[in-house]
């Protein structure tokens, strides 16, 4: 059966290094949106560009899957809903839908952060204290029973399904 991983996790927690594993493992596609935002926009994160990114890629996922290839969508994906809505929409492709939680106490998190910065700064978006600050206070860490898969996957109130919702959330996904 084919598989979605989908990473999850905050700045330095590792995601892209095990998204290189897997892709390599599996024979799968990785999508990363830092190697787009790079050579896109010079380094820097326009408002909304990544979200639009984000759609593209998660469109092309589903195709991917389609096709019967193992994708890794390396998105970091902070909220409950974004990870109930790539679950329902790659399961609603009869895929199968891992998701590999990789946490990061904030001592190595920010030594990660810093460590990349020094030695790849090319290859990374800047991060500041305060993005990393945000991160914690936006990030909805998997509990138990999502990490093992028993989720209810109703849409939030107010939107007819999952596929709606994620249109909303990333504009391109549509």
């Amino acid at each position: 059966m084919t598989t979605l991983f989908l990473m999850v996790g905050l700045p330095g927690a590792g995601k892209t290094t095990r998204a290189r594993q897997l892709a390599e493992e599996y024979g799968a596609l990785r999508l990363t949106p830092d190697d787009w935002m790079l050579p896109l926009f010079d380094g820097a994160e326009p408002e909304g560009k990544r979200d639009v990114l984000e759609g593209r890629m998660l469109w092309l996922a589903l195709e991917v899957v389609r096709l019967g290839t193992d994708v890794v969508v390396d998105f970091g994906c902070w909220s409950r809903d974004e990870r109930s809505a790539i679950r329902w929409l790659v399961e609603a492709e009869g895929a199968s839908f891992r998701m590999v939680y990789l946490p990061v106490d904030e001592e190595t998190q920010r030594a990660r952060i810093a460590r990349r910065r020094a030695s790849a700064a090319e290859e990374t978006l800047p991060m500041t204290e305060a993005d990393i600050l945000y991160g914690h206070a936006h990030f909805e860490e998997p509990d138990a029973a999502e990490r093992e898969g028993r989720v209810a996957l109703d849409p939030p109130l107010g939107w007819a399904g999952w596929r709606e919702w994620a249109a909303d959330r990333w504009p391109s996904f549509a």
